[in-house]
Protein backbone atom coordinates (compact mmCIF):
# COMPACT_ATOMS: atom_id res chain seq x y z
CA UNK A 1 0.00 0.00 0.00
CA UNK A 2 1.20 3.48 -1.06
CA UNK A 3 1.74 5.76 1.86
CA UNK A 4 -0.45 8.75 2.14
CA UNK A 5 1.57 12.22 2.52
CA UNK A 6 0.14 12.55 6.33
CA UNK A 7 1.49 9.18 7.00
CA UNK A 8 5.17 10.21 5.37
CA UNK A 9 5.74 13.96 7.09
CA UNK A 10 5.98 14.82 9.98
CA UNK A 11 2.93 16.64 13.15
CA UNK A 12 2.86 20.46 12.39
CA UNK A 13 5.07 22.37 15.32
CA UNK A 14 6.53 19.53 16.72
CA UNK A 15 10.46 20.15 15.19
CA UNK A 16 13.22 21.08 17.99
CA UNK A 17 14.18 23.02 14.93
CA UNK A 18 13.21 26.45 16.45
CA UNK A 19 15.26 25.48 19.77
CA UNK A 20 18.36 25.01 17.96
CA UNK A 21 18.21 28.03 15.79
CA UNK A 22 17.37 30.15 18.84
CA UNK A 23 20.59 28.80 20.89
CA UNK A 24 22.78 29.00 17.75
CA UNK A 25 21.40 32.76 17.41
CA UNK A 26 22.77 33.66 20.72
CA UNK A 27 25.87 32.13 20.51
CA UNK A 28 26.39 34.05 17.63
CA UNK A 29 24.95 37.47 18.66
CA UNK A 30 27.17 37.39 22.11
CA UNK A 31 30.18 36.22 20.03
CA UNK A 32 29.56 38.73 17.54
CA UNK A 33 29.64 41.49 19.84
CA UNK A 34 32.58 40.43 21.99
CA UNK A 35 34.62 39.86 18.75
CA UNK A 36 33.72 42.81 17.03
CA UNK A 37 35.10 44.70 20.03
CA UNK A 38 38.17 42.70 19.90
CA UNK A 39 38.30 43.72 16.03
CA UNK A 40 37.98 47.22 16.88
CA UNK A 41 40.53 47.51 19.68
CA UNK A 42 42.94 45.80 17.36
CA UNK A 43 42.15 48.13 14.27
CA UNK A 44 42.77 51.55 16.11
CA UNK A 45 45.27 50.29 18.49
CA UNK A 46 47.33 49.34 14.96
CA UNK A 47 46.61 52.70 13.57
CA UNK A 48 48.43 54.54 16.75
CA UNK A 49 52.11 52.20 16.16
CA UNK A 50 51.55 53.94 13.14
CA UNK A 51 52.26 57.01 14.11
CA UNK A 52 54.46 55.84 17.20
CA UNK A 53 56.85 54.34 15.04
CA UNK A 54 57.36 57.18 12.67
CA UNK A 55 58.16 59.83 15.77
CA UNK A 56 60.53 56.66 16.95
CA UNK A 57 62.21 56.69 13.86
CA UNK A 58 62.86 60.27 13.98
CA UNK A 59 63.38 60.43 17.28
CA UNK A 60 65.29 57.58 19.10
CA UNK A 61 65.27 58.23 22.39
CA UNK A 62 61.43 57.60 22.16
CA UNK A 63 62.27 53.78 22.01
CA UNK A 64 63.53 53.64 25.67
CA UNK A 65 60.17 54.11 26.98
CA UNK A 66 58.65 52.26 24.16
CA UNK A 67 61.10 48.79 25.32
CA UNK A 68 60.01 49.72 28.96
CA UNK A 69 56.28 49.73 27.77
CA UNK A 70 56.77 46.25 26.09
CA UNK A 71 58.67 44.81 29.45
CA UNK A 72 55.56 45.67 31.41
CA UNK A 73 53.22 44.34 29.03
CA UNK A 74 55.43 41.27 28.71
CA UNK A 75 54.76 41.00 32.44
CA UNK A 76 51.29 41.19 32.72
CA UNK A 77 50.52 39.40 29.96
CA UNK A 78 52.45 36.15 31.49
CA UNK A 79 50.11 36.67 34.53
CA UNK A 80 47.42 35.95 32.72
CA UNK A 81 48.10 33.29 30.62
CA UNK A 82 50.49 31.59 33.06
CA UNK A 83 47.87 29.68 34.75
CA UNK A 84 46.42 28.48 31.80
CA UNK A 85 49.44 28.25 29.25
CA UNK A 86 48.74 25.68 27.46
CA UNK A 87 45.36 26.63 26.40
CA UNK A 88 45.83 30.16 25.97
CA UNK A 89 48.85 29.35 23.34
CA UNK A 90 48.54 29.52 20.02
CA UNK A 91 45.67 30.51 17.95
CA UNK A 92 43.32 27.69 20.08
CA UNK A 93 42.33 25.78 17.60
CA UNK A 94 44.10 22.83 18.62
CA UNK A 95 42.83 22.92 21.97
CA UNK A 96 39.43 23.11 20.80
CA UNK A 97 39.67 20.23 17.75
CA UNK A 98 41.07 18.30 21.22
CA UNK A 99 37.75 19.16 23.26
CA UNK A 100 36.30 17.24 20.60
CA UNK A 101 37.81 13.82 20.81
CA UNK A 102 37.39 14.01 24.65
CA UNK A 103 41.56 14.94 24.76
CA UNK A 104 40.72 18.20 26.60
CA UNK A 105 38.58 20.02 28.77
CA UNK A 106 38.63 23.75 29.57
CA UNK A 107 37.01 26.23 32.00
CA UNK A 108 35.01 28.90 29.74
CA UNK A 109 35.01 32.16 31.44
CA UNK A 110 38.68 31.69 32.43
CA UNK A 111 39.83 30.95 28.81
CA UNK A 112 37.11 33.54 27.41
CA UNK A 113 38.63 36.60 29.03
CA UNK A 114 42.11 35.47 29.46
CA UNK A 115 42.15 34.56 25.71
CA UNK A 116 40.32 38.33 24.77
CA UNK A 117 42.98 39.92 27.12
CA UNK A 118 45.95 38.33 26.44
CA UNK A 119 44.93 38.29 22.60
CA UNK A 120 44.90 42.09 22.62
CA UNK A 121 48.28 42.56 24.68
CA UNK A 122 49.68 40.36 22.02
CA UNK A 123 48.33 41.87 18.82
CA UNK A 124 47.95 45.14 19.58
CA UNK A 125 52.06 45.78 20.00
CA UNK A 126 52.26 44.96 16.32
CA UNK A 127 53.45 40.79 16.33
CA UNK A 128 52.50 39.30 13.68
CA UNK A 129 49.50 37.19 14.43
CA UNK A 130 46.00 37.00 13.13
CA UNK A 131 42.96 37.66 15.10
CA UNK A 132 40.78 35.04 14.08
CA UNK A 133 42.22 32.05 16.24
CA UNK A 134 41.29 34.15 19.16
CA UNK A 135 38.44 34.59 17.75
CA UNK A 136 37.10 30.83 17.08
CA UNK A 137 38.35 30.22 20.65
CA UNK A 138 36.50 32.60 21.93
CA UNK A 139 33.58 31.76 20.32
CA UNK A 140 33.90 27.82 20.99
CA UNK A 141 34.11 29.06 25.21
CA UNK A 142 30.71 31.46 24.69
CA UNK A 143 28.79 28.52 23.11
CA UNK A 144 30.18 26.57 25.87
CA UNK A 145 29.46 28.87 28.36
CA UNK A 146 26.00 29.44 27.31
CA UNK A 147 25.48 25.68 27.50
CA UNK A 148 26.64 25.24 31.08
CA UNK A 149 25.14 28.09 32.42
CA UNK A 150 21.70 29.37 30.30
CA UNK A 151 20.34 26.24 28.41
CA UNK A 152 21.86 23.89 30.88
CA UNK A 153 22.01 21.07 28.32
CA UNK A 154 23.79 17.58 28.13
CA UNK A 155 27.40 16.69 26.69
CA UNK A 156 25.88 16.71 23.53
CA UNK A 157 24.06 19.61 23.65
CA UNK A 158 26.99 21.75 25.05
CA UNK A 159 29.07 20.34 22.66
CA UNK A 160 26.76 21.51 19.36
CA UNK A 161 27.19 24.58 20.96
CA UNK A 162 30.82 24.94 21.04
CA UNK A 163 30.81 23.73 17.63
CA UNK A 164 28.29 27.09 16.83
CA UNK A 165 30.85 28.88 18.53
CA UNK A 166 33.46 28.38 16.52
CA UNK A 167 31.43 29.29 13.26
CA UNK A 168 30.64 32.23 15.03
CA UNK A 169 34.31 33.08 15.43
CA UNK A 170 35.58 33.15 12.02
CA UNK A 171 32.71 34.01 10.32
CA UNK A 172 33.08 37.25 12.69
CA UNK A 173 36.65 37.77 12.39
CA UNK A 174 36.49 37.89 8.80
CA UNK A 175 33.43 38.47 8.00
CA UNK A 176 32.49 35.42 6.58
CA UNK A 177 29.83 33.60 7.43
CA UNK A 178 29.91 30.91 4.97
CA UNK A 179 33.57 30.10 5.49
CA UNK A 180 32.67 29.60 9.25
CA UNK A 181 30.71 26.71 8.42
CA UNK A 182 33.19 25.54 6.28
CA UNK A 183 35.79 25.52 8.58
CA UNK A 184 33.87 23.47 11.64
CA UNK A 185 33.28 21.05 8.95
CA UNK A 186 36.37 20.68 6.86
CA UNK A 187 38.88 21.32 9.50
CA UNK A 188 37.47 20.70 12.96
CA UNK A 189 34.56 17.96 12.86
CA UNK A 190 35.38 16.53 9.76
CA UNK A 191 31.75 15.35 9.33
CA UNK A 192 28.05 16.89 8.22
CA UNK A 193 25.52 16.63 10.78
CA UNK A 194 22.47 18.56 9.28
CA UNK A 195 21.33 19.56 13.01
CA UNK A 196 25.06 20.39 14.00
CA UNK A 197 25.71 22.26 10.76
CA UNK A 198 22.37 24.26 10.79
CA UNK A 199 22.89 25.62 14.55
CA UNK A 200 26.21 26.43 13.16
CA UNK A 201 24.90 28.28 10.33
CA UNK A 202 22.32 30.32 12.33
CA UNK A 203 25.30 31.14 14.77
CA UNK A 204 27.43 32.34 11.68
CA UNK A 205 25.16 34.81 10.33
CA UNK A 206 24.38 35.93 13.29
CA UNK A 207 27.54 36.35 14.19
CA UNK A 208 28.37 38.35 10.31
CA UNK A 209 25.05 40.88 11.59
CA UNK A 210 26.76 41.90 14.94
CA UNK A 211 29.97 42.81 12.63
CA UNK A 212 28.12 45.04 10.10
CA UNK A 213 26.87 46.81 12.15
CA UNK A 214 30.14 47.65 13.60
CA UNK A 215 32.52 47.53 10.52
CA UNK A 216 29.73 48.16 7.78
CA UNK A 217 28.80 45.66 4.46
CA UNK A 218 32.05 46.34 2.71
CA UNK A 219 34.10 42.77 2.64
CA UNK A 220 36.96 42.42 4.63
CA UNK A 221 39.73 42.33 1.91
CA UNK A 222 37.31 44.29 -0.98
CA UNK A 223 39.24 43.92 -4.60
CA UNK A 224 36.62 44.44 -7.11
CA UNK A 225 38.06 42.28 -9.64
CA UNK A 226 35.38 42.38 -12.52
CA UNK A 227 36.97 39.96 -15.26
CA UNK A 228 38.00 36.39 -15.89
CA UNK A 229 41.33 35.41 -15.45
CA UNK A 230 41.75 34.48 -19.38
CA UNK A 231 41.84 30.61 -20.46
CA UNK A 232 45.43 31.21 -22.09
CA UNK A 233 46.42 31.89 -18.79
CA UNK A 234 45.63 28.70 -17.07
CA UNK A 235 48.47 26.93 -17.92
CA UNK A 236 50.55 29.29 -15.52
CA UNK A 237 48.04 28.25 -12.58
CA UNK A 238 50.08 24.75 -12.28
CA UNK A 239 53.78 26.18 -11.99
CA UNK A 240 51.85 28.66 -8.89
CA UNK A 241 49.97 25.66 -7.57
CA UNK A 242 53.52 23.13 -7.25
CA UNK A 243 55.59 26.27 -5.63
CA UNK A 244 52.92 27.25 -3.22
CA UNK A 245 52.86 23.63 -2.48
CA UNK A 246 56.38 23.55 -1.81
CA UNK A 247 56.57 26.80 0.22
CA UNK A 248 53.29 25.24 1.94
CA UNK A 249 55.77 21.94 3.21
CA UNK A 250 58.31 24.88 4.08
CA UNK A 251 55.97 26.70 6.47
CA UNK A 252 54.16 23.33 8.31
CA UNK A 253 57.92 22.47 9.10
CA UNK A 254 59.45 25.83 10.53
CA UNK A 255 55.94 26.43 12.15
CA UNK A 256 56.25 22.30 14.11
CA UNK A 257 60.05 23.58 15.03
CA UNK A 258 58.94 26.69 16.65
CA UNK A 259 58.29 24.77 19.99
CA UNK A 260 61.50 22.38 20.55
CA UNK A 261 63.32 26.05 19.11
CA UNK A 262 61.37 28.05 22.32
CA UNK A 263 61.90 24.96 24.37
CA UNK A 264 66.05 25.53 24.54
CA UNK A 265 65.27 29.06 26.21
CA UNK A 266 65.99 28.20 29.66
CA UNK A 267 67.08 31.75 31.18
CA UNK A 268 63.49 32.98 30.36
CA UNK A 269 60.21 31.44 31.73
CA UNK A 270 57.68 30.26 28.74
CA UNK A 271 55.01 32.30 30.22
CA UNK A 272 57.64 35.25 29.50
CA UNK A 273 58.82 34.84 26.16
CA UNK A 274 56.96 36.80 24.18
CA UNK A 275 59.50 39.57 25.59
CA UNK A 276 62.05 37.63 22.30
CA UNK A 277 59.16 38.69 20.13
CA UNK A 278 57.86 42.21 21.55
CA UNK A 279 61.36 43.43 21.40
CA UNK A 280 62.70 42.01 18.36
CA UNK A 281 59.49 43.03 16.08
CA UNK A 282 61.05 46.99 16.97
CA UNK A 283 63.28 47.31 13.98
CA UNK A 284 60.79 46.35 11.68
CA UNK A 285 58.06 48.65 12.73
CA UNK A 286 60.99 51.55 12.22
CA UNK A 287 61.39 49.79 8.29
CA UNK A 288 57.81 49.67 7.82
CA UNK A 289 54.91 49.95 10.63
CA UNK A 290 52.55 48.69 8.18
CA UNK A 291 54.39 45.37 8.06
CA UNK A 292 53.23 44.87 11.69
CA UNK A 293 50.15 42.88 12.75
CA UNK A 294 48.19 40.49 10.74
CA UNK A 295 47.83 42.52 8.40
CA UNK A 296 45.00 43.03 6.31
CA UNK A 297 46.10 46.56 6.13
CA UNK A 298 50.02 45.31 4.26
CA UNK A 299 47.61 43.30 2.13
CA UNK A 300 45.60 45.70 0.58
CA UNK A 301 49.29 47.46 0.32
CA UNK A 302 50.29 44.97 -1.81
CA UNK A 303 47.42 44.34 -3.83
CA UNK A 304 46.34 47.65 -5.03
CA UNK A 305 49.80 48.67 -6.20
CA UNK A 306 49.77 49.65 -9.97
CA UNK A 307 51.20 46.47 -11.71
CA UNK A 308 52.78 49.11 -13.96
CA UNK A 309 55.20 49.98 -11.26
CA UNK A 310 56.66 46.87 -11.15
CA UNK A 311 57.32 46.48 -14.94
CA UNK A 312 59.00 50.17 -14.76
CA UNK A 313 60.98 48.87 -12.21
CA UNK A 314 64.48 48.00 -12.65
CA UNK A 315 65.82 43.68 -13.34
CA UNK A 316 65.99 43.59 -9.67
CA UNK A 317 63.59 45.17 -8.13
CA UNK A 318 60.45 44.46 -9.23
CA UNK A 319 61.14 41.03 -7.56
CA UNK A 320 62.83 42.12 -4.53
CA UNK A 321 60.44 44.35 -2.88
CA UNK A 322 57.63 41.20 -2.45
CA UNK A 323 60.54 38.86 -2.01
CA UNK A 324 61.63 41.23 0.99
CA UNK A 325 58.34 41.28 2.15
CA UNK A 326 57.56 37.50 2.45
CA UNK A 327 60.85 36.47 4.12
CA UNK A 328 60.59 39.27 6.96
CA UNK A 329 56.86 38.22 7.22
CA UNK A 330 57.67 34.55 7.10
CA UNK A 331 60.47 34.91 9.69
CA UNK A 332 58.77 36.88 12.45
CA UNK A 333 55.62 35.17 12.18
CA UNK A 334 57.26 32.59 13.54
CA UNK A 335 59.51 34.45 16.00
CA UNK A 336 55.64 35.54 17.24
CA UNK A 337 53.59 32.21 17.14
CA UNK A 338 56.62 30.73 19.16
CA UNK A 339 56.60 32.95 21.94
CA UNK A 340 53.97 31.27 23.94
CA UNK A 341 51.47 34.34 23.13
CA UNK A 342 47.49 34.17 22.35
CA UNK A 343 47.34 34.29 18.37
CA UNK A 344 46.46 32.90 15.16
CA UNK A 345 47.97 32.27 11.64
CA UNK A 346 44.87 32.42 9.18
CA UNK A 347 46.03 36.13 8.19
CA UNK A 348 49.57 36.05 8.18
CA UNK A 349 49.62 33.18 6.01
CA UNK A 350 47.32 34.99 3.86
CA UNK A 351 49.95 37.89 3.55
CA UNK A 352 52.29 35.23 3.17
CA UNK A 353 50.20 34.03 0.27
CA UNK A 354 49.98 37.91 -0.80
CA UNK A 355 53.13 38.22 -1.23
CA UNK A 356 53.99 35.69 -2.92
CA UNK A 357 51.09 36.20 -5.48
CA UNK A 358 52.85 39.52 -6.10
CA UNK A 359 55.95 37.86 -6.88
CA UNK A 360 54.62 35.56 -9.44
CA UNK A 361 52.50 38.53 -10.80
CA UNK A 362 55.34 40.65 -11.37
CA UNK A 363 57.45 37.89 -13.36
CA UNK A 364 54.76 37.11 -15.24
CA UNK A 365 53.97 40.63 -16.53
CA UNK A 366 57.89 41.37 -16.37
CA UNK A 367 58.24 38.65 -19.33
CA UNK A 368 55.51 39.28 -21.03
CA UNK A 369 53.54 36.24 -19.95
CA UNK A 370 50.24 38.02 -18.22
CA UNK A 371 48.94 41.34 -18.80
CA UNK A 372 48.96 43.78 -16.23
CA UNK A 373 45.03 43.69 -16.02
CA UNK A 374 45.21 40.35 -14.06
CA UNK A 375 47.75 41.65 -11.92
CA UNK A 376 45.76 41.32 -8.82
CA UNK A 377 44.02 37.91 -10.59
CA UNK A 378 46.98 36.08 -9.60
CA UNK A 379 47.31 37.60 -6.37
CA UNK A 380 43.66 36.52 -5.01
CA UNK A 381 44.61 33.52 -6.75
CA UNK A 382 48.02 32.46 -4.67
CA UNK A 383 46.37 34.21 -0.84
CA UNK A 384 43.60 31.47 -1.55
CA UNK A 385 46.28 28.51 -2.88
CA UNK A 386 48.65 29.09 0.04
CA UNK A 387 46.15 29.14 2.64
CA UNK A 388 44.45 25.83 1.28
CA UNK A 389 47.54 24.39 1.35
CA UNK A 390 48.84 24.75 4.51
CA UNK A 391 45.91 23.90 6.38
CA UNK A 392 44.54 21.12 4.17
CA UNK A 393 41.41 22.95 3.55
CA UNK A 394 40.76 23.53 0.04
CA UNK A 395 37.06 24.22 0.29
CA UNK A 396 37.76 26.81 3.35
CA UNK A 397 40.10 28.40 1.37
CA UNK A 398 37.92 28.75 -1.81
CA UNK A 399 35.29 30.30 -0.02
CA UNK A 400 36.81 32.59 2.71
CA UNK A 401 38.90 34.52 -0.10
CA UNK A 402 35.77 34.35 -2.04
CA UNK A 403 34.20 36.24 0.83
CA UNK A 404 36.82 38.22 1.74
CA UNK A 405 37.93 39.65 -1.51
CA UNK A 406 33.93 39.83 -2.57
CA UNK A 407 34.36 38.65 -5.79
CA UNK A 408 33.40 35.40 -7.21
CA UNK A 409 35.46 35.56 -11.01
CA UNK A 410 38.06 33.86 -9.39
CA UNK A 411 36.90 30.53 -8.45
CA UNK A 412 37.69 28.17 -10.83
CA UNK A 413 41.35 29.45 -11.08
CA UNK A 414 41.44 29.52 -7.66
CA UNK A 415 40.45 25.72 -7.60
CA UNK A 416 42.32 24.46 -10.21
CA UNK A 417 45.54 26.17 -7.76
CA UNK A 418 44.66 25.25 -4.84
CA UNK A 419 44.23 21.68 -5.61
CA UNK A 420 47.68 21.53 -7.19
CA UNK A 421 49.24 22.96 -4.07
CA UNK A 422 47.30 20.62 -1.71
CA UNK A 423 48.50 17.50 -3.51
CA UNK A 424 52.17 18.81 -3.81
CA UNK A 425 51.73 19.39 0.15
CA UNK A 426 50.54 16.06 0.52
CA UNK A 427 52.87 13.91 -1.23
CA UNK A 428 55.55 15.50 1.11
CA UNK A 429 53.70 14.15 4.09
CA UNK A 430 52.47 17.76 4.97
CA UNK A 431 48.95 17.17 7.65
CA UNK A 432 46.41 19.95 8.66
CA UNK A 433 48.04 22.17 10.06
CA UNK A 434 45.62 22.34 13.26
CA UNK A 435 45.76 18.10 13.79
CA UNK A 436 49.66 18.59 13.31
CA UNK A 437 49.87 21.26 16.00
CA UNK A 438 47.43 19.17 18.61
CA UNK A 439 49.53 16.33 18.17
CA UNK A 440 52.67 18.08 19.08
CA UNK A 441 50.66 19.12 22.13
CA UNK A 442 50.60 15.71 23.40
CA UNK A 443 47.14 15.85 24.77
CA UNK A 444 45.89 12.36 25.91
CA UNK A 445 42.24 11.03 26.27
CA UNK A 446 40.15 12.09 29.29
CA UNK A 447 38.92 9.48 31.70
CA UNK A 448 35.32 9.32 31.46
Amino acid sequence: MIKKANQILGQGFASKLTFTLARGIAVGLITGLVVSIFRWIIDHTMQILYNIYPQMANNPWLMIPYIILMVLITLVLGKIIGPYLNELTGSGVPQIEAIFINENKMPWWAILWRKFVGGLLSICPGLMLGREGPCIQMGSMIGQGLGEEIFHGDKEEIRILQESGVAAGLSAAFSAPLSGVFFLVEEITFEFKPHNVLSALAASFSADFVTVLFFGTTPCLYLPIRNHLPLQSYWLLPIIGIILGLLAYVYQYALLSLKPLYSKIKLIPSKYHSIIAFILIIPVGLWDAHMLGGSHVLINDLVNRSADTHINMGAWTFLMVPLIVFLIRFLFSMISYGASVPGGIFMPILVLGTSLGVLFASIFIHSNLLSPDYYPHIVVISMAAYFGAIEKAPFTAVILITEMVGSVEQVLPMIITTFVAYYVLDLLGGKPIYEALRIQMNFKPLKD
